[in-house]
């Protein structure tokens, strides 16, 4: 899909009969001049990134962040898969503060004192 040298060959001699001879050389000197702004623009824009994020430059993953690696499929199963963890944590720090809440009455029960006497409705029982 990229630019190959058959390709780049075309354009050249299609860009030969349309410009003519004549204003050939002043395109392409303006062409030369456009590639090198944007490679300017585009060096000072990693200048001043570098500049606002300090240090914290060089330690990001910059391959991590490539929007070819996206598989739309797999952020749709982990966006899923996600939503059951947490849905599973949640119901496991229910259980958890229940067992913990269960504890505590426990632990105050045994608590009392030896001698104590307990009080508990007997018809209930």
């Amino acid at each position: 899909m990229g630019l190959t040298i058959e390709k780049f060959m075309v354009i050249l001699v299609i860009a030969m009969f349309v410009l003519g001879p004549d204003r050939l050389p002043m395109y392409a000197r303006k062409l030369g001049e456009l590639v090198r702004n944007v490679k300017h623009m585009a060096d000072g824009a990693k200048d001043r990134l570098k500049d606002e994020m300090g240090p914290d430059f060089d330690d990001v993953d910059w391959r991590q962040l490539d929007p070819r690696q996206y598989d739309p499929r797999r952020i749709i199963r982990d966006a899923l898969l996600e939503d059951e963890r947490e849905a599973r944590n949640a119901a496991r720090r229910a259980r958890m503060s229940e067992a913990e809440e269960r504890r505590g009455i426990r632990a105050e029960t045994s608590t009392r004192e030896a001698g104590a006497k307990l009080l508990f409705d007997e018809e209930a029982t």
